[in-house]
């Protein structure tokens, strides 16, 4: 392990990425402590504190959306444009041919379609968000010109963290959009061991041992689901051609545990911002029907036992919804027709596309249970322990653990490479 470390930096063109990546991560967090103009920094703090849904964004955005900083929606236009436009495949062929079955050009007009969506929705957000902080007295927005002035600004932030992710997916050492969320996850450790400091006393020591032991429990899990799969046998029949015989080898087909990623969070958390957004445009037109609809919102989501029941099931439902989205038995089952491949003991066609169908029902059911429970891990904690300095983030070490992963993946196939082309 420490020779493959020290061998990154022996390589000079591995050792210029990492160097180029890691200043583009110094670039996102200088952009991140830049904050919009008129913020009240001390009850913004408290508002962040008291408020789970943005808490969890915050998250995403590294900090910048507690600062109100010019990148303060982070990545989330970005992904929830590259969720909405694969929901898109579900009902336009073109768009499903596009991503699908025009290879490397077509994925990049597809994500080319994906930035050009980013922007309305960066836009349409940023004005919910500072509508949002106006109401509450966080932030002073003069008139209708300073609004539009600070919502340009933000959806610029956006594009720029866009680019700088397009640009260190080029490095091929990881994907860009995860590590700029993973830097953003990082860079609150620090002041999260700082809380937890503050509050240390004697007689929690025992709770410091469990949350220490529950958090390495958490990590081991994470990394056993996240690289867990089912293969799924696959035989090729043998084809004779001249005097050549092609075919008759033996592979598998790898189904994932976890598919879906953190993609079903982020759709169920967008699901529950839904209702203060909604209480803000209602308040537009009436402002007691707008108060009345805020103050029922957060009535509810105080409640650490309806808030997280809610949160669990969307996120179990909307893992079923993205993986029936994504992943199509029918066509997988044809493209191995095509290539002559089936899986032993079952018919090609139909009879392959019911079996694929029924493996990826049940995976799913663990996959969306243990995502149920990653989501609402950090209030179990904090109802546990009494403290809510000790709060065990779920979905950001899974965000974390993974990033770490496939880079470490990425990096060791890099050395891969260049150890074949050494050798000859």
């Amino acid at each position: 392990m420490l020779s493959k470390f020290l061998q990154i930096f022996r390589v000079k063109e591995i050792r210029n990425r990492l160097l180029t990546i890691a200043g583009l991560l110094i670039v996102f967090r200088f952009l991140a402590a830049i904050p919009v103009p008129g913020v009240n920094e001390a009850s913004l703090k408290g508002f962040f504190e008291g408020n789970q849904l943005l808490g969890f964004l915050n998250i995403f955005s590294g900090g910048a959306l507690s600062n109100l900083s010019i990148a303060m929606l982070g990545l989330g236009p970005y992904i929830t444009s590259t969720i909405i436009m694969q929901l898109l495949t579900m009902i336009f062929p073109h768009l499903k041919a596009m991503y699908y079955e025009e290879g490397a050009q077509g994925r990049a007009k597809f994500n080319r379609f994906s930035r050009f969506l980013t922007v309305p929705l960066s836009a349409f957000q940023g004005f919910g968000f500072l509508k949002l902080l106006s109401s509450q007295n966080l932030i002073h927005i003069s008139g209708p010109l300073d609004m539009a002035i600070n919502v340009l600004t933000i959806t610029a932030g956006s594009m720029i963290l866009v680019w700088l992710g397009e640009i260190i997916t080029e490095q091929k050492l990881g994907n860009g959009v995860s590590l700029l969320i993973f830097a953003g996850i990082v860079s609150g450790l620090p002041s999260i061991l700082r809380n937890a400091y503050v509050s240390y006393s004697a007689d929690k020591i025992p709770t410091y041992l469990a949350f220490t032991i529950l958090a390495l429990i958490v990590i081991a899990g994470i990394v056993l689901v996240n690289e867990g799969e089912r293969k799924v046998p696959i035989s090729y029949a043998k084809r004779v051609r001249g005097n050549r015989v092609y075919g008759g080898a033996s592979s598998y087909l790898p189904l994932r545990v976890n598919q879906a990623g953190v993609i079903p969070i982020i759709f169920a958390i967008s699901i529950l911002l839904f209702p203060q957004f909604f209480g803000q445009i209602v308040s537009a037109f009436s402002e007691t029907w707008g108060a009345a609809v805020s103050t029922w919102v957060t009535r509810v989501f105080n409640n650490q036992l309806i808030y997280g029941t809610i949160y669990f099931v969307l996120v179990f439902a909307f893992t079923y919804f993205y993986i029936s989205v994504t992943f199509d038995p029918n066509e997988i089952s044809k493209n191995l027709q095509r290539s002559g491949g089936f899986v032993p003991g079952i018919r090609p066609g139909e009879p392959t596309s019911a079996f694929l169908k029924s493996i990826i029902s049940r995976i799913t059911v663990f996959g969306a249970s243990f995502l149920g429970l990653i989501a609402v891990l950090p209030i179990v904690v904090q109802v546990l322990t009494k403290t809510p300095a000790l709060t065990i983030g779920g979905t950001a070490l899974l965000i974390v653990v993974s990033v770490v992963l496939e880079t470490a993946k990425q990096i060791d196939s890099q050395l891969t490479v260049r150890e074949y082309e050494s050798f000859q």
